[in-house]
Formats: C-alpha cells, structure tokens, sequence
C-alpha cells in the first residue's frame, strides 16, 4: 500500500524570501549533516530548460549509514545506505524524486512542492487527481510546536516561540501566530512512498514518512531562526553559496574518509 501524504508548512515570510531561506537552510543542513563520511554529495547543480520548464536541476547521493533507521540497517547491507535524489526547482513548484540503486525499483520517493501566498487553506495546491485527493492524509506542521523536537535540539537560538528578527522584527512565533502573522506562505508539499518488500513495506514506509516529517519540522524550525542570516541575499549569492558548499562538502567527506582509513 503506497502512503501518501500532503504536509503543510506556515512560514512567516513571502513567497519570494522563501525560495532564498528554503536553499539557504538545505545548504546550511547539508554541511551540518556531513561527517564521518556520511552526509550529502553534491553530484550536479545547474540550470534545465527543458519540456518541465526552466528551473535548477540538482542530483545528489545522500550516504546514511548510521543515520538510516534501525529496521532498514538490519535490512540492507553496509554498502547499500546510499540514497539518490533527483530534484527539479522550477520555483514556485518543484519534484523531488529519491531512489535506492541497491533496490532499483524496490524503493521511491516522490515529493511534489507548491509554494503559495496562504496559510494553509487551498485543498489542491498541486493540481492532483480525485483519486490522490482521496487517498492522501494532509498533515499541518506547525514550526513553532517543539513537541516532537529532541531536547538538544531545543537551544533558546534555534526555537521559533523565543526567535526574534533583528532585521525583520519578526517572531517570537506564540499562539496562533499561522492564522495572524503578516507576510505568511505556505510550503505544500505531497509525498508519495512506495517500498516494495514483503512483509515490511508498511513498517518501512511508516518509519520513512516519519524521518521525513521530523526532517521537515526540524528545517523550517531553523529556516525561520536564520532569517537573520539569509534575508537580503540574491539568488546570485546564494549560488555562490551553493558551489561553495558543494565543494566543503566533498572535502569535509574525503578527509574523514581518509582518516577512518589511517586508523583502521
């Protein structure tokens, strides 16, 4: 049985700062995330003009290892945690397609993402079928709820309720601050996973949407308490940023790489 679900995340920001904040965070995410010779390798970023559209192509291999959820470790062998992500950013729109070349066929990920001026309300942001609509479950994240945040996670710098903008003057994020902030967006964003091993594709699938909604949660949170860092950025910086962060990546990787062999 394939899971699909529909999360949507309120941002007190535009549309137009989003497309900036949301690049700026998975760089940052991705330098954050590498280490021990796991994280993320940049493969390929660059423009596309194709049948989709115009847009910035991006192919990445995420390597998990000890980051992978304990039933797919027992699972899969060593060599296998490696994921491969496919993503096209036509902004306001993008698909993300995550694969397993060790399971071929046996595993997918689809996201499909509307960017829209709302809090929330429009029932088909991504002009899907009846069939989707009925079979997917929609899932508000609220940034500013901490109640699925790990405590380390959970530094007075990195919680929307105490953040306060310095060049913005927004936040701190209390009440119902989705229904009254002014600008306010909204990242819709539809799932779809397909894990095609016998006897373990609900568990697999249930676990995979939950790391991807705690993965979620966890960005927008800090997206929104690095407003300061990004807001005021071009997109021409933040491609500078990008290639650089590419780079960093790949040699923070090798370097790790090479000292778990020295050591071995």
């Amino acid at each position: 049985m394939v899971q699909v679900k529909e999360f949507r995340i309120r941002n007190n920001c535009t549309v137009e700062e989003y497309r900036i904040a949301q690049l700026f965070s998975v760089a940052k995410m991705s330098l954050n995330e590498t280490g021990d010779g796991e994280g993320v390798e940049v493969i390929k970023n660059e423009p596309y003009d194709n049948e989709l559209g115009k847009g910035q192509y991006t192919y990445k291999i995420y390597h998990l290892a000890s980051r992978a959820p304990a039933v797919v470790r027992t699972l899969a062998p060593k060599d296998a945690l490696e994921l491969h992500e496919e993503a096209w950013n036509g902004y306001p729109s993008c698909r993300t397609v995550t694969t397993s070349p060790w399971m071929k066929d046996g595993f997918k990920m689809v996201t499909e993402t509307m960017h829209l001026a709302d809090r929330g309300d429009t029932e088909n942001a991504l002009n899907v079928s009846q069939e989707v609509l009925d079979q997917r479950e929609v899932v508000y994240l609220d940034v500013a709820d901490d109640s699925e945040v790990p405590k380390s996670a959970c530094k007075p710098e990195e919680d929307p309720k105490q953040y306060k903008s310095k060049k913005t003057g927004r936040g701190p994020l209390k009440g119902d601050w989705a229904k009254t902030c002014d600008p306010v967006m909204t990242c819709y964003k539809l799932v779809t996973v397909e894990f095609k091993w016998w006897g373990f594709q609900t568990v697999v699938e249930a676990l995979i949407m939950s790391y991807t909604r705690k993965a979620m949660l966890l960005m927008h949170r800090q997206l929104f308490c690095d407003t300061d860092e990004w807001h005021g950025m071009t997109i021409d910086e933040l491609r500078e940023l990008e290639d650089k962060t590419a780079k960093d990546l790949l040699e923070k990787r090798h370097k790790q790489l090479e000292n778990k062999t020295d050591f071995s």
